[in-house]
């Protein structure tokens, strides 16, 4: 069992997850991070958003966020699963989660980004029920944009 709780993003723990996250996608894409980690602890607080964290404060094994984009739509964001946890269900219980969390707000749908070299996280996604879809925020590092209406009963 997995145990998830909604954490301050400008925690230590949460920003070293987050550092964590940004590290890979930086060294995959070749990028620079820059204000990244400044910018996620404001995006990702109530009334805006929520992030996510499993495991030890110090060192949490996962994190993940959400950004409220309507009434009707969060975007899960920035989901990461240390390398010593994956391949247990971690990154599919942490989904299911921040669905979950979308779903307490009243909002019927969740939307994310990617890019489609992560094949473990496409095929996550896919797996979990969301469906391609046109671009719907232009992020110029995604190639990949997906969507799922959440159950709400």
């Amino acid at each position: 069992m997995h145990r998830f709780r909604v954490a301050d993003p400008a925690a230590p723990g949460s920003r070293w997850a987050l550092g964590e996250y940004f590290a890979e996608i930086g060294a995959a894409f070749g990028f620079e991070t820059g204000t990244a980690l400044d910018d996620a602890a404001k995006a990702f607080v109530p009334p805006h958003g929520l992030f996510v964290v499993a495991g030890r404060d110090e060192e949490p094994l996962a994190c993940g966020a959400v950004q409220f984009l309507d009434e009707e739509r969060g975007e899960i964001k920035r989901m990461w699963v240390a390398p010593v946890a994956r391949g247990r269900g971690l990154a599919g219980a942490l989904l299911a989660y921040l669905e979950q969390q979308i779903v307490l707000t009243g909002r019927r749908f969740a939307l994310l980004d990617t890019n489609s070299s992560l094949t473990k996280a496409v095929g996550l996604y896919e797996s979990r029920g969301y469906r391609r879809v046109p671009d719907y925020n232009g992020n110029a590092d995604a190639d990949v944009w997906f969507s799922k209406e959440l159950g709400t009963g």
